[in-house]
């Protein structure tokens, strides 16, 4: 059986202190992990003390200066061996859940060669203002709403049955710039997200 999702406000709360303590296992110092993310060390602080939500981009920065992902920072770490299934309520969100959302298939993603994301864009969200990037390839179809997606130099608006694939080496910023919730069904491998 698997247990109940961890609420978003759960999950909040303990962020700051997640990284605090990550940080500290691996004796960093604030400053360190701040040149290792190249993020500001006071942005740090107030990310640890959960002063300020960082965004996808810097969140994802901050975890790569910890040698993690997305995906190991919020799965479970008593999860189960890998399914087959997975119910809705089974998916692990790996983003704040509210205005983005990145509902991950699986919570063990132990020796996976892919991750795949069933993503939610509120109107007016993004995976922040910076692009960022890691090594792995990703693609996504657009399922429902608009999604303007930036890659390297190039910008383009996808909306319902478009689709992307793109090398995620790539400096990348996706936004949903319409009124309307936007659904995008995506994988990445290998699962450096």
């Amino acid at each position: 059986m698997v247990e109940p999702a961890e609420s978003i406000a759960e999950k909040t709360e303990r962020l700051g202190p997640h990284i605090r303590a990550l940080r500290l296992g691996q004796q960093l110092s604030i400053r360190e992990l701040a040149k290792r993310s190249g993020l500001t060390h006071p942005f740090i602080s107030m990310v640890e003390r959960n002063e300020t939500s960082p965004s996808v981009a810097s969140l994802k920065r901050i975890l790569s200066g910890l040698g993690t992902t997305l995906s190991d920072f919020f799965s479970p770490k008593d999860s189960l061996e890998r399914v087959a299934f997975y119910r809705a309520d089974e998916l692990v969100e790996l983003a704040d859940g509210e205005a983005l959302s990145y509902r991950q298939v699986g919570a063990n993603l132990k020796d996976a060669h892919m991750m795949l994301l069933h993503e939610r864009y509120a109107p007016g969200a993004s995976t922040g203002e910076e692009r960022y990037s890691h090594q792995a390839q990703e693609g996504g179809v657009v399922v429902q709403g608009t999604l303007q997606i930036t890659v390297g130099d190039q910008t383009q608006t996808l909306g319902p049955g478009d689709a992307y694939y793109f090398d995620s080496t790539l400096p990348h910023r996706m936004e949903n710039i319409s009124d309307e919730e936007c659904i995008v069904v995506s994988a990445v491998t290998p699962r450096t997200f």
